[in-house]
């Protein structure tokens, strides 16, 4: 019973589009959680950082039949879109496009370049990244973790706990994070 009414609410939330996400000119998915930024990396962190949010970038591409259903199956569901809007400062990058990105080692180059450099293949790909950020490394060199892919609600809900309680420095990895976690959470 408990199950079948949580399955009920999830659904309203998500079928009342609070968090649902809408496709841009570009023919991505613009989620009300995301930000609009000159895509500079240092100057992204150094705001998420003020926030006391985590930077996390999201690459993704028009047709993505795996960023929609991330953006209507999992992404909208409250408690990941309210998780998101309280700790994270997400900005998106177009896996083919041609807008400016600085990366933390000073590199400037379009997207679709930028992503080639940090060699990300799959979309959506979302990359987390430490509160701080040495001089002369990129992105792919810092990243605390990557999601390459579409996943469903506890894996993602699970990553993206992981990463802000700093799962990454401790004994636990994210794997047996998520079995434990995965255990409560389909009791």
């Amino acid at each position: 019973m408990k199950r079948v009414l949580l399955a009920w609410v999830v659904g309203i939330f998500a079928a009342s589009g609070a968090y649902a996400a809408e496709l841009g000119d570009d023919g991505l998915h613009k989620a009300p959680w995301m930000r609009d930024t000159f895509k500079d990396l240092p100057e992204d962190l150094e705001e998420a950082t003020a926030e006391g949010k985590r930077l996390m970038v999201i690459i993704e591409q028009r047709g993505c039949i795996y960023c929609q259903k991330m953006h209507e199956d999992v992404l909208p569901l409250e408690n990941i879109a309210a998780f998101i809007e309280d700790n994270y400062f997400v900005v998106q990058i177009n896996m083919f496009g041609d807008v400016e990105v600085t990366d933390f080692d000073g590199t400037t180059l379009p997207e679709k370049d930028m992503v080639r450099k940090w060699g990300a293949l799959f979309t959506p790909t979302i990359l987390f990244f430490p509160e701080k950020v040495a001089d002369g490394q990129s992105a792919a060199q810092v990243a605390v973790a990557t999601m390459p892919g579409a996943f469903g609600q506890y894996t993602t809900f699970n990553m993206l706990n992981w990463v802000v309680e700093k799962g990454y420095d401790g004994e636990e990895s994210f794997q047996r994070y998520h079995a434990r976690k995965f255990a409560e959470q389909s009791k």
